[in-house]
């Protein structure tokens, strides 16, 4: 018995090595339902200091960054880079480097496409594009100078596939898996690791709302017959943030339920 825990401790150790003890987590859309359920799963799984940022956090937000050691951002635009590079300089300060950086910050615009402005394309690319690139610009510096590093976006099933009306959230989505393919393989050798999850129908705040015939047309494309909860999202981003994640890089994780199987 002690002899094959000692060789757990051992596996364990080995696969920590380097792993910070108290990682910071920068989560943008921190504020959000999913972004919420990331933070808490990170500080839960990982001892994380969480760092949310949206342009509105609710006090359990609020509350999880201050009783996690974290800082709290608000009221932020992602799509502004230069307040990208002022929040990771501040917690560079303040904590330390940022070690997990999770853009879960998302908008919808929807529209069939014939009837779908610029403005309307532009606004949800940049969001959720643009403001994965401006954070992971902020953060990398940081990460090469520690040796270590773990980037993840929140994609969709829809940027694996399209969807009507949604050509440009599965626009932003798709290109958000042509980043960390390309961060993961540019930034590898420094230690650092980049992730897409892709999330199929997921039941929060937002989509709860939807009318039932469409939450049940997506309940049918899935193979456990469920639909996921924010949790089941966060828990995918907390192993791709852990020690045993560390050879996975450049990747598409789908929490869908089957929904394109």
């Amino acid at each position: 018995m002690s002899d094959n825990g000692a060789i757990r401790d051992g596996s364990e150790n080995r696969r920590r090595r380097g792993f910070p003890s108290r990682p910071v987590a920068l989560v943008t859309g921190g504020g959000g339902d999913l972004g919420l359920a990331i933070g808490r799963v990170l500080a839960e799984d990982h001892g994380a200091r969480v760092c949310p940022v949206d342009l509105r956090l609710g006090d359990e937000a609020r509350g999880l960054a201050e009783e996690s050691g974290g800082r709290s951002f608000v009221p932020v635009d992602v799509r502004d880079g230069a307040e990208a590079a002022r929040i990771v300089e501040r917690l560079d300060g303040e904590l330390g480097s940022v070690d997990f950086l999770v853009h879960c910050a998302g908008i919808a615009r929807d529209a069939v496409f014939w009837k779908m402005s610029p403005e309307q394309f532009r606004e949800v690319v940049d969001v959720h594009l643009l403001g994965a690139f401006h954070y992971a610009r902020a953060a990398v510096p940081g990460m090469r100078s520690r040796g270590f590093g773990r980037i993840v976006a929140l994609s969709s099933i829809n940027g694996l596939r399209g969807k009507r009306g949604l050509a440009n959230y599965s626009s932003a989505k798709a290109g958000m898996i042509g980043l960390v393919r390309t961060l993961a393989r540019e930034v590898g050798r420094f230690g650092i690791t980049a992730n897409a999850v892709a999330p199929g129908m997921i039941l929060t705040g937002m989509t709860r709302d939807l009318p039932p015939e469409v939450l049940a047309r997506s309940r049918g494309e899935t193979c456990l017959e469920r639909l996921g909860e924010p949790e089941d999202v966060a828990w995918a981003v907390s192993y791709l943030c852990s020690p045993r994640a560390r050879h996975v890089t450049g990747t598409v994780l789908t929490v869908d339920g089957g929904q394109t199987a």
